[in-house]
């Protein structure tokens, strides 16, 4: 993996300006925080394709918050009819 100096920023910087932190793993698939200099976290893009180790119902959880936020609306319509 390479990371580009683009992508790193400082834990400081990345709690006052948040939202150019979700720029940057945008752009790049990730934003790198770091602590003294050190990586720290990493602040991932989920839908750039950026690999991710999950188990296999890790990854039904993921797949099913998904839906359930986009079809949130449609699930309560449905529950009040049945």
């Amino acid at each position: 993996m390479s990371i580009k100096p683009e992508q790193i920023m400082d834990l400081a910087e990345a709690e006052q300006d948040f939202g150019r932190s979700t720029q940057i793993a945008d752009k790049f698939g990730a934003a790198y925080i770091c602590i003294d200099d050190r990586p720290k976290y990493i602040l991932i893009d989920v839908e750039s394709g950026y690999n991710i180790e999950m188990t296999n119902d890790e990854k039904i959880d993921f797949v099913a918050a998904r839906i359930l936020k986009k079809y949130h609306r449609a699930f309560e319509e449905l529950a009040k009819s049945g």
